[in-house]
């Protein structure tokens, strides 16, 4: 499983590793807070801004462990 950090961008373009993602970045992702406290996403309560890099990490974060759920033998 992949390390998940949110991308947060400073003043001049210079970015920064976030503390977690915001809840609009969560909603467009197609994952709401619960779900995402559940699979170990990390949410920053206090960032209110949307970011289109963040959202395409966290879409990619999804596919890739819904991928590796379905791909995963189930033990019997």
């Amino acid at each position: 499983m992949m390390k998940l950090h949110a991308v947060v961008v400073k003043g001049k373009g210079r970015t920064r590793r976030g503390r977690g993602f915001s809840r609009d970045e969560l909603k467009e992702a197609g994952i709401d807070h619960k779900q995402a406290l559940r699979s170990g996403v990390p949410i920053d309560p206090r960032r209110n801004t949307k970011h289109k890099e963040n959202v395409k990490i966290l879409k990619q974060y999804l596919r890739s462990s819904r991928s590796e759920r379905t791909s995963k033998p189930h033990a019997k």
